[in-house]
C-alpha cells in the first residue's frame, strides 16, 4: 500500500494549477519611418553597438559614460534593489525544500496532583526518589498528604523535519512569481542605466552647445568693440554722428550682457555631470570646462531592426515580467482552494536523568502526513482569486500601453532628428548669407554709402542666425541620443548587469491570454 501511495503523491506533486504564462506577442513594422535628404545622417537597420555614444567619436564623452555606469548613485541604488529582489526569490524558493531544525531543552518541573495527572493512577505508593528515577509514574497515589508530586529534571534534545508536498503547484507558482519579480527589478535597473546614459550624453552635448554660444558671442563682442572704435574715429573725423557712437556702444554692452547667463548655464551643466558621476560640484571643471566642438553625427546611424525593440527596451521587458508575475499569482490563488499536505516527523531523546540521555531507550518519535482543507473562509479565497485575475488584466493593459508608448517615443525621436537636421542645413546657409551681408554693410558704411543702423541690424541678424545654428546643431546630436534612449540601447554589454543577464522566452502568445494549467 505504501509503495502505491508514493507514486501517486509524486504524480500529483508535478501538477500545477492556474494559467501558464507565455510571452506576449509584439507586432512591429517592417521598417523605420523617416524622410531625410541624401546628404543627412541616415537611419539604417544595421546592428548597433550597445555603447551607442561611441558613434560620436568623442573620447571625453565615452570616458564620462563609463564613469557614470561605474559610479552613479542611482544605478547603485537600483543594484541594491536587485539584490533585495534576488534575496526575496531565494526566500520563496526555500519553501520547495524540507525544513529541518534541531532543538535542545532543559526544565525543572513539578506536576500537579490535582491537575491532569490526577487522571492517571499508580499501582502502589512509592518514595519520591523512585518516582523521579523514572520507574514509577505520577498520579494521586504518588505521595500522601499535601506534599504531592516531587520536582524533577526534564532534559531532552532532538530534531524536527517538515516538507509541504506541493500537490497543486502552490509553492512553484510562488517561486515563479518571485522569479518574475526579480527579472522585473533587473530590467528596472537596466532602464535606469539607459536613462542615465542618455541624460549624460544630453548634458554633455548641451554643455558643448553653451560653450559654442559663448565662443560666438565673444567673437561678436570683438566685432562690436571694433565697430565702437571705428565710429569714434569717424566721429572725430566728422564722418559720423554721435548717434552712431551711441548705437555702437549700446550694441557692445548688449552683447556683453549675454555672457553671464551662458556662464551660469555652463556651471549648471558641469554640476549636473558631476552629480551623475557622484562627484562634488566643480569636480569636472578642469576636464570639461575647456570648450570643445559639438559632437557630430555620422552619415549612417545604425539602430537595428524594429522587431528588436521589445527585447531592447527594458521597460517593455519589465512590463512583460510584471504580467508574468501577475499570471503566476493567479496559480497561487487557485491552489489555495485545494488541500495542502505536509509531511512531518520528529525524533527526540528525553529522560528524567541526564545519564539517560545517551540511551537509545530514551528515544521518542513521531511522523506522518498532515492535510488541511479550507472549508469556510467567508469568501476570502474567492475574493483573492478575483483580485489576482484583475491584477493580471491590469498588467496586460500596462504591457500594451508600454509597447504603444515605446513606439510613439521612437517615432517622435526620429521625427525630431529629421527636423533638427533639416533646420541645421537651412540655418547653415542663412549664416553664410548673413556673414556676407554684414561684410558688405560694413564696407558701404566705411565708404559712406550706408548708415550705421544698417550695420547694427545686420550684425544682430548674424548673431541670431549663428545662435540658431548652434541650437540646431546641438539638437541634432541631442535628438540622436533621444533616438537611442527610445530604442532602449546602452545596457547590453554593461559590466554591472552582465552577471544577471538571462535568455528571453521564445513563446509568443497574444498578451493577456491565459492557458490551462498543467496536470
Amino acid at each position: 500500500m505504501q509503495r502505491a501511495v508514493l507514486p501517486v503523491v509524486l504524480a500529483f506533486s508535478a501538477c500545477t494549477v492556474g494559467p501558464d504564462y507565455h510571452t506576449p506577442e509584439v507586432k512591429a513594422p517592417a521598417t523605420w519611418r523617416q524622410t531625410l535628404p541624401p546628404e543627412s545622417s541616415q537611419i539604417t537597420s544595421a546592428t548597433t553597438d550597445a555603447q551607442w555614444w561611441t558613434i560620436f567619436h568623442d573620447p571625453l564623452l565615452t570616458r564620462l559614460e563609463e564613469t557614470v555606469a561605474r559610479e552613479n548613485l542611482d544605478l547603485k541604488a537600483a543594484s541594491m534593489r536587485l539584490m533585495q529582489s534576488t534575496a526575496e526569490r531565494r526566500i520563496a524558493s526555500a519553501a520547495q525544500m524540507p525544513h529541518i531544525e534541531g532543538n535542545a531543552s532543559y526544565a525543572r518541573e513539578r506536576a500537579s496532583t490535582n491537575g491532569i495527572l490526577g487522571l492517571l493512577g499508580t499501582m502502589e505508593r512509592q518514595q519520591a526518589g523512585q518516582i523521579a528515577s523514572g520507574t514509577q509514574g505520577f498520579g494521586p497515589a504518588a505521595m500522601p498528604g499535601s506534599v504531592g508530586n516531587p520536582s524533577f529534571d526534564l532534559p531532552q534534545y532532538g530534531m524536527n523535519a517538515s516538507w509541504e508536498v506541493d500537490l497543486w503547484g502552490h509553492v512553484r507558482r510562488q517561486v515563479e512569481a518571485a522569479t518574475a519579480a526579480m527579472h522585473a527589478t533587473e530590467d528596472m535597473q537596466r532602464d535606469v542605466l539607459v536613462s542615465l546614459m542618455a541624460e549624460t550624453a544630453q548634458d554633455y552635448i548641451a554643455l558643448r552647445g553653451v560653450q559654442a554660444h559663448s565662443a560666438i558671442l565673444r567673437s561678436n563682442i570683438a566685432v562690436a568693440r571694433h565697430s565702437v572704435e571705428l565710429t569714434r574715429l569717424r566721429f572725430q573725423q566728422g564722418a559720423a554722428t554721435r548717434l552712431d557712437v551711441a548705437e555702437a556702444t549700446g550694441q557692445l554692452h548688449s552683447f556683453e550682457s549675454r555672457l553671464a547667463p551662458l556662464e551660469s548655464q555652463q556651471v549648471h551643466l558641469l554640476n549636473a555631470l558631476s552629480f551623475l558621476v557622484a562627484r562634488e560640484p566643480g569636480a569636472l571643471d578642469a576636464e570639461l570646462g575647456r570648450p570643445q566642438a559639438i559632437p557630430v553625427t555620422p552619415p549612417a546611424v545604425p539602430v537595428g531592426l524594429p522587431s528588436q525593440l521589445a527585447e531592447r527596451r527594458p521597460d517593455i521587458r519589465m512590463a512583460a515580467e510584471r504580467l508574468h508575475m501577475a499570471t503566476a499569482s493567479i496559480g497561487v490563488a487557485v491552489a489555495d482552494f485545494f488541500p495542502r499536505i505536509t509531511l512531518s516527523g520528529s525524533l527526540d531523546i528525553q529522560a528524567l536523568q541526564f545519564s539517560g540521555l545517551g540511551s537509545w531507550a530514551s528515544r521518542q518519535y513521531g511522523f506522518g502526513p498532515t492535510a488541511t482543507l479550507p472549508i469556510f473562509e467567508g469568501g476570502r479565497l474567492t475574493g483573492q482569486l478575483h483580485l489576482r485575475k484583475a491584477q493580471q488584466q491590469e498588467a496586460a493593459l500596462a504591457f500594451q500601453r508600454t509597447v504603444l508608448k515605446a513606439w510613439q517615443e521612437v517615432d517622435n525621436a526620429m521625427a525630431d532628428f529629421t527636423a533638427a537636421q533639416n533646420e541645421r542645413d537651412h540655418l547653415h546657409e542663412a549664416v553664410q548669407e548673413n556673414e556676407t551681408a554684414v561684410k558688405t554693410a560694413q564696407a558701404q558704411y566705411i565708404a559712406g554709402a550706408s548708415d550705421f543702423l544698417n550695420v547694427l541690424t545686420l550684425q544682430n541678424a548674424l548673431l541670431s542666425s549663428q545662435n540658431a545654428l548652434v541650437d540646431a546643431t546641438t539638437r541634432v546630436a541631442s535628438t540622436l541620443t533621444q533616438v537611442y534612449r527610445a530604442l532602449g540601447g546602452g545596457w547590453e554589454n554593461t559590466p554591472p548587469l552582465a552577471s544577471t543577464a538571462r535568455t528571453p522566452s521564445t513563446n509568443t502568445t497574444p498578451v493577456g491570454t491565459p492557458t490551462a494549467g498543467r496536470g
